[in-house]
């Protein structure tokens, strides 16, 4: 049963990147909390998997890529006019690519950033119209990447980078209007993006050299449950694990930190297994991949 005394209890709410992972979970949190969902991604037929689980009525999808101004507008319009003007937007779609830059895939790589950082703002756009009127708050989920990046995930790093960039100057420029902005610090999280990652030796030995609160893998239950409290609380910033918090006051200090490790550790795993560009990971990177235009 929805909790009726959830702030969000009859509000409508956006997430996008709903098809799996996080944004899956995200939605089922904040349907049982009483909000009317509106899914969005790249698959109808998982999207709509997704909405069926959720409480009958209390959610739609709509397939759609998060870059399209035009098809994110249509979507819009179509969601104000089912479920009614969003209080909520969580800007969640993201894809990665690993592996060394100088042999990465200019497609793959460009699309990385489109997703994770255009799609996110395309998201605000879109919405905020809906936000100013009803005093709502946008989420803007960013990563550890955002704070200290790491090789071999150049596109995800600067990606990240941007988003939480991105937020800040969106916090500052709507505050005035009662919109709260909150941005979402998240480590590890189970979802088939980082198991496919795992999958690839340089990328499971990185995760596997960084100090062991930092390689924790965090149920996906979990993380959407600390974002969605967030949300109630409108939030500027969550971090999950807790302890996230702590990197930014050592961030400046971390490039150096990292390229010293890696000075060192590089050559060795290059000399176990040849690194190698992974392509979009994940399920929905795959997903996405497929249903990309051509460029």
């Amino acid at each position: 049963m929805p909790v009726t005394g959830s702030p969000l209890y009859g509000r409508t709410a956006v997430v996008t990147g709903a098809a799996r992972g996080l944004g899956a979970a995200m939605a089922r949190d904040l349907a049982g909390r009483g909000a009317r969902v509106a899914l969005l991604g790249r698959e109808e037929s998982t999207l709509a998997r997704v909405r069926d689980s959720l409480p009958a009525g209390a959610s739609a999808c709509w397939e759609v890529d998060v870059t399209d101004d035009r098809g994110m507008a249509r979507a819009a319009a179509e969601i104000r006019a089912r479920l009614g003007p969003p209080s909520v937007v969580v800007a969640n779609a993201g894809v990665a690519e690993g592996g060394p830059f100088a042999e990465s895939d200019p497609t793959s790589w460009r699309r990385v950033v489109e997703v994770n950082l255009i799609g996110s703002a395309v998201t605000a756009r879109t919405f905020l119209g809906e936000l100013f009127e009803t005093r709502g708050y946008f989420l803007q989920v960013a990563s550890l990447a955002s704070i200290g990046t790491a090789p071999m995930m150049s596109a995800y790093c600067a990606s990240k980078a941007g988003v939480e960039s991105f937020a800040h100057a969106l916090q500052a420029e709507v505050a005035h209007r009662r919109v709260g902005v909150g941005i979402a610090y998240i480590n590890w999280t189970d979802t088939d993006m980082i198991r496919d990652a795992d999958a690839y030796a340089v990328l499971r030995e990185l995760r596997g050299h960084m100090p062991p609160p930092a390689r924790r893998v965090y149920p996906v239950a979990y993380v959407a449950g600390r974002l969605v409290t967030a949300i109630e609380r409108r939030r500027p910033s969550v971090y999950v694990p807790r302890w996230l918090r702590s990197a930014q006051l050592v961030r400046a200090a971390m490039p150096p930190v990292v390229t010293m490790l890696s000075r060192r550790e590089l050559p060795r795993l290059a000399a176990e297994e040849p690194f190698e560009a992974t392509g979009l990971l994940g399920a929905g990177g795959r997903a996405d991949q497929a249903g990309s235009p051509s460029r």
